[in-house]
């Protein structure tokens, strides 16, 4: 006991808690851009498609086309909301297997039109519901795993918020997988972590250190590309001059990504997760 107390002091000198909280603060933040903002503010014109020729339209995922740069891209977002009456429309941007589903229809209708894929990811996670699970919800992220991998067109993934759980990695197996400055992606939130840990939620604080959750930790380790810079202050300050970055980039890295053979893609994909987890002692 003595020996893991001294281990947890020094881990606890290396850890910078209060910068991890700061970043989980604003990842939550109601006034935070949402998926929809984004949309609006990146994209030339935005035409939505609904359904998953299932069971319904799940309002916590958007998805459509849209023109970027005069190019058309297809679009797949995990959309918040602002106060109760949209978050409970939105159900908490907490997908059903239905918003999953009808994210896969439209990144493969995407593939079939050679249409590059721009994914926005922000949910504390897929909805955990008896009516989620009764309907297929494991099934449906693990198929959106399997199926995106062998999508042949560039897919690009930018996590705006929160990245929480397989929820999350259900439309972030990308070419390229991107976060903001002040977002955050994990395996579940700090409070769930503090509490199977240490049997404690209210060291979620403490737990959001340890867990590597910021886009700054998760880019030294290269779970993550790049790291996109916001306005002081959290994107909320200035949306137009955030999105103009946004743009700038997509435009870049589709461009990049276009020059690839098919093969190429595939492969890179393929490899690119194989070698998250990969350490040397």
């Amino acid at each position: 006991m003595e020996k893991l107390g001294r281990v947890q002091k020094i881990l606890n000198r290396k850890l910078d808690v209060k910068d991890a909280w700061r970043r989980v603060t604003l990842a939550r933040m109601l006034e935070r851009p949402t998926s929809l903002d984004y949309i609006k503010n990146v994209f030339d014109s935005f035409m939505e498609l609904h359904g998953d020729r299932y069971f319904g339209d799940d309002l916590s995922v958007v998805g459509g086309i849209a023109l970027l740069d005069g190019e058309p891209v297809t679009v797949v977002a995990q959309q918040k909301g602002r106060n109760t009456e949209e978050n409970i429309k939105r159900n908490f941007g907490m997908p059903n297997p239905e918003g999953y589903r009808k994210g896969l229809r439209l990144m493969k209708q995407a593939d079939k039109f050679d249409r590059p894929i721009i994914c926005f990811v922000d949910t504390p996670g897929a909805f955990c519901g008896m009516e989620a699970e009764e309907r297929g919800q494991g099934e449906a992220i693990a198929r959106n795993l399997m199926d995106i991998f062998n999508l042949k067109v560039p897919i690009i993934s930018l996590i705006i918020g929160e990245g929480g759980s397989g929820g999350a990695l259900a439309f972030a197996v990308a070419d390229s997988v991107w976060m903001l400055e002040n977002s955050i992606y994990s395996v579940l939130s700090p409070e769930g972590f503090a509490g199977i840990l240490w049997k404690d939620a209210s060291r979620a604080k403490e737990a959001a250190a340890v867990m590597k959750i910021t886009a700054q930790d998760l880019k030294k380790y290269g779970i993550i590309d790049k790291v996109l810079k916001e306005p002081v202050g959290g994107a909320q300050k200035d949306v137009r001059k955030i999105s103009k970055v946004i743009k700038g980039q997509f435009i870049e890295e589709i461009g990049i990504l276009r020059k690839r053979s098919r093969k190429e893609l595939l492969e890179e994909r393929y490899n690119k997760f194989r070698c998250i987890g990969k350490f040397i002692e």
